[in-house]
């Protein structure tokens, strides 16, 4: 599946040769990743080719004439379809050439020299621990250290992720994005213009069945057990009054196993809820809070009245979806343009026969949409394990199979909404009957 990589924003340098040169500022999941030139990004480019051929995406063409405007619009276009589309073969992302290049980015990007450092780690439960890491270590490194220091089964990595978690108001947190394995944590942190922002350790799968997968681990029991009581706390799952106090005697009974059985009984369990935000259901200017998992989407609506709808999309009846980054500049005449970020979050659904969109706008509309996928690649994992003659490559207790699926199953229903400035551009992650993400 394709990374949700932009280039919203690009600026004129002058060069040591008294000529001037393009910087892109290239976003990763809503936040700004590197800033990179078309000649560091062509060299990436033929160092891939020579270890993976023709297999590449199309990159642009130099230009030994000086660009018009339309060409240099045209330009990062392409650059930006060509690093999400770079990004779909799981062997090009394991590769030395594609991720040493772009750790090197992320350390020249934001002055960061590799060194020993510390780092804190959100657990589950609230506390946090301090790992030593080179500032140069990628996400997917980190976590191997973190797993070694807990004692959590390397081949139940692909369960857990690393997050970039912010602290808000009476204590609440609010995950901001998952980190990439490519992404290195300690740049990620210090580069976020988020406040009281840490790395945080979570598991990664949104169906509670999976629980089971990991139950003969004692530390991964740990640590969904702590999310699970730290989720029920936060609200993020509702129990009802009766199984709140089951949970609180099985708590107090030191019964990990009997309390995540139940848990997986309860409301939002296992789910990702998203900050308030508001939404075009059943009019515009709705306020919204999300709950994403167990294959649906879950909203409880505040209407113009004050009165709550709680509306269940299930992923069945949703077909494509669609995020739009949309951004004012600031710092105009300054070295460092940076962006505002405004997003925008649309799905098309089914209802009585007729498709329908639903229109969010949230900064956590990346967040969203790697929970779609993540919905959707579980469930073809499922169906494909339901099923040997299907073929589909899923990431499975931390490695990466492949499974059979029928052609028709597997058609492209991507978009990518025309950019109409220098700022507007738009993404398209899209599934058909059988879902299937094939978008940025």
């Amino acid at each position: 599946m394709k990374m949700h990589f932009c280039i919203p924003v690009s600026q004129q340098r002058p060069d040591a040769l008294g000529g001037r040169y393009t910087l892109y500022s290239v976003y990763l999941d809503g936040l700004l990743f590197c800033r990179v030139r078309y000649s560091q990004l062509h060299r990436w480019n033929e160092q891939l080719r020579r270890v993976f051929g023709n297999c590449l995406p199309p990159f642009p063409p130099k230009y030994y004439l000086a660009m018009t405007t339309s060409m240099a619009n045209e330009r990062r276009d392409q650059l930006e379809h060509y690093l999400q589309n770079v990004t779909v073969d799981p062997n090009m992302l394991r590769s030395d050439v594609f991720v040493e290049f772009l750790k090197r980015v992320q350390l020249d990007t934001f002055s960061i020299t590799a060194k020993k450092a510390a780092l804190d780690i959100l657990l589950p439960d609230g506390r946090s621990m301090e790992v030593e890491i080179l500032t140069s270590d990628t996400a997917e490194r980190v976590l191997e250290v973190v797993s070694h220091k807990i004692g959590l089964c390397r081949e139940l990595l692909g369960y857990f992720g690393l997050f970039l978690i912010r602290f808000c108001k009476e204590g609440k947190l609010s995950v901001m994005k998952k980190l990439a394995d490519f992404e290195l944590p300690y740049v990620s942190l210090r580069s976020s213009e988020l406040e009281n922002c840490k790395v945080g350790l979570r598991k990664w799968y949104l169906d509670p069945s999976l629980d089971s997968m990991l139950m003969d681990c004692r530390a991964a029991v740990n640590l969904i057990y702590m999310q699970a009581i730290q989720d029920i706390q936060g609200g993020w799952a509702e129990p009802t009054r009766a199984q709140r106090q089951k949970l609180e005697a099985l708590q107090e009974e030191g019964n990990q196993t009997k309390f995540l059985e139940l848990s997986r009984e309860v409301r939002h369990y296992g789910c990702v809820q998203l900050d308030p935000c508001t939404c075009d259901y059943p009019e515009p200017g709705c306020g919204a809070v999300l709950s994403v998992g167990n294959n649906e989407i879950s909203c409880c609506v505040t209407l113009p009245g004050n009165q709550t709808q709680h509306v269940v999309f299930p992923m069945s009846r949703v077909k494509c979806w669609q995020v739009t980054f949309l951004g004012t500049l600031l710092d105009m005449d300054g070295p460092q343009r940076t962006l505002n970020q405004n997003l925008e979050l649309r799905f098309q659904y089914s209802e009585e026969s007729h498709w329908q969109w639903f229109v969010l706008y949230t900064k956590q509309a990346f967040l969203l949409s790697s929970c779609l996928k993540k919905m959707i690649s579980e469930k073809m994992a499922k169906r494909a394990a339901e099923n040997p003659e299907m073929q589909i490559e899923v990431l499975d207790q931390g490695k990466r199979k492949k499974y059979h699926i029928q052609q028709s199953q597997q058609k492209d229903y991507s978009s990518f909404l025309p950019r109409t400035s220098k700022i507007k551009t738009a993404e398209g992650d899209c599934v058909s009957g059988t879902p299937e993400e094939e978008g940025l």
